[in-house]
């Protein structure tokens, strides 16, 4: 089964390609804006390297949020372009989700966003099954959280917030990822079984950009 996956939520750019466990490409490049511009080239460059064409892929993965609003819409928006010309079915991933899934972590994982304004984008996962629906939580409520769901054993915390939890926990391995591994988007996608709902962009607050007094007015 070939699966296309596709991350734009946070500050990086990636695709990968797999024929089921074999990664036939992955491709990642930082950046916090211009994921636009640079997306379907890379999609059409990792399909090249791995070798096959668009028309046989089987599955479509794409992270939708939490994360940067305009970043996932676009990814969303290639994604579901994708699955109208090639008939693959489209699906969408946690971006929490996945960034837990990008280390071979086992035991409980926090996967962690600094979402900025004192607050963190928060999913907590045990033995790979989630403890909670993911959340944007206070710094020290997120932390609360952290020590109420620990039941011992080893911890790993994930992503750009988990220095910002470093602490709660003794002894507890911190790993500051900017983005998801597209190689666990991919896996992700492959797990999941049918039917699959239509994607929809995972919005946790309201975004930071609001119109202004002039524009509202505007008839």
């Amino acid at each position: 089964m070939t699966v296309i996956a596709i991350d734009t939520c946070l500050d990086a750019c990636s695709v990968a390609v797999c024929d089921g466990e074999r990664a036939l490409a992955t491709l990642s490049e930082p950046m916090t804006r211009g994921h636009q511009e640079r997306l379907a080239p890379m999609a059409a460059e990792a399909m090249a390297q791995a070798g096959v064409g668009f028309d046989a892929l089987d599955r479509i993965a794409v992270t939708v949020g939490p994360g940067s609003f305009t970043g996932l819409r676009v990814g969303l928006a290639f994604a579901k372009g994708l699955a109208l010309a090639t008939g693959a079915p489209c699906i969408g991933i946690g971006t929490l989700e996945a960034l837990a899934a990008s280390e071979a972590a086992q035991g409980f994982v926090a996967a962690a966003i600094d979402a900025r304004r004192g607050q963190l984008y928060l999913q907590i996962f045990i033995d790979g099954r989630a403890a909670m629906a993911p959340d944007v939580l206070p710094v020290e409520v997120a932390a609360a959280r952290l020590a109420e769901l620990w039941t011992g054993g080893p911890v790993s915390l994930i992503g750009s917030g988990a220095k910002l939890l470093d602490g709660v926990i003794a002894g507890a391995r911190t790993i500051d990822r900017i983005a998801p591994d597209p190689l666990a988007v991919a896996r992700l996608g492959l797990a999941a079984r049918a039917p699959f709902p239509p994607p929809r962009p995972l919005y946790l607050r309201a975004p930071d950009a609001k119109p202004s007094r002039q524009a509202l007015a505007r008839p």
